[in-house]
């Protein structure tokens, strides 16, 4: 039987950008939340929550962008040319909060501009995001397998509302976590934001869905024709699962559930995502099979991909191992 390289490259690369969003989605919703916590000290704790796992998060993004250039050359350069003022805006709002990890806490003078810096920073890689998604989702035009579409096509009603979406999602997995990692005052505030956001993203999740089958036939189809039709059933009954385990891991101070939950929001978006488009890698114009490269390479690549993921699963899992449970307050990682 002739193994399907294309199709096993697509899977990695796919649960590689989920792995990044619902790893790096929770400490950049903390960024988001900063300025709702005026206390120094409910900032310091918020900010030791994600700072031992931060960077490793973002393995998972070049792990993404990586494999894309590597195995689907032909999507990586008719994407990147569409997407290019989101991508560079992400990946600027990307270094602004790294460095700001680092200066916060050795400059004194300058901690409010640090603050700021890693509340923005947060705040425009997660619109970013939503933005390139939204692009991607409602199409890229592809002519002579190169990008045929304007400098400004990224920027829509829809990009517009999914980059919002994933700002709101974001802030829920930030809420969250801070549930989850915390005690006190500050986990109860954290509590008040994740009800807010968890109704928002709820909103955002169920517009978008409303939305995305109308930008494309294809979209349509798949969601409205059997037997993919049934997902219009599940995915939604999943997600008020998802919301209501939620719900109630917040009323009964059931800390580590809501975060579940929320991962739960993100991997069915994610899910619903998939099944719109479907074997398209750039919808609706490229295949995942007419973007890949040669067989030759796909194999050659995938024998290092069958040591590197293991390997950054391990000291992924590990790192969460070590410093799981409650941040205390009075030690830290800084």
């Amino acid at each position: 039987m002739e193994i399907d390289l294309a199709f096993i490259w697509a899977a990695i690369i796919a649960f590689a950008v989920l792995a990044y969003v619902i790893l790096d989605g929770f400490d950049l919703g903390v960024g988001i939340l900063f300025p709702f916590f005026p206390e120094k000290r409910d900032k310091d704790v918020m900010m030791n929550s994600v700072a031992p796992v931060w960077d490793g998060n973002e393995t998972w993004l070049v792990l993404g962008g990586g494999g894309l250039l590597a195995v689907f050359p032909l999507a990586y350069a008719t994407i990147l040319p569409a997407l290019y003022a989101p991508i560079i805006a992400m990946l600027l709002g990307l270094i602004f909060r790294g460095v700001a990890f680092e200066y916060r806490w050795r400059s004194r003078r300058a901690e409010g501009l640090w603050n700021w810096a890693f509340t923005g920073g947060s705040a425009v890689a997660a619109f970013a995001q939503g933005v390139a998604l939204g692009a991607l989702v409602q199409g890229i035009p592809v002519e002579n397998r190169a990008y045929a579409g304007g400098w400004w096509d990224w920027l829509t009603p829809f990009s517009v509302a999914t980059g919002f979406a994933v700002l709101v999602g974001y802030s829920l997995l930030g809420a969250t976590w801070l549930v989850m990692k915390t005690t006190g005052d500050l986990a109860h505030r954290a509590r008040h934001y994740a009800y807010l956001s968890a109704v928002a993203t709820l909103l955002a999740m169920g517009s978008v869905s409303l939305w995305t089958p109308f930008l494309e036939p294809l979209y349509l189809e798949r969601w409205f024709s059997w037997p993919t039709a049934a997902f219009s059933i599940i995915v939604p009954l999943l997600v008020t699962g998802c919301f209501l385990t939620m719900v109630h891991g917040l009323r009964t101070h059931h800390d580590t559930r809501p975060f579940i939950a929320a991962l739960g929001l993100f991997v069915l978006g994610y899910a619903g995502i998939g099944i719109s488009f479907y074997p398209y890698i750039v919808p609706t114009s490229v295949t995942i099979w007419d973007a890949a490269a040669p067989d030759e390479s796909l194999a050659f690549l995938l024998v290092g991909a069958a040591v590197l993921v293991p390997l950054i699963l391990a000291y992924t899992t590990y790192a969460y191992w070590v410093f799981r449970g409650k941040v205390d307050p009075e030690e830290g990682y800084h």
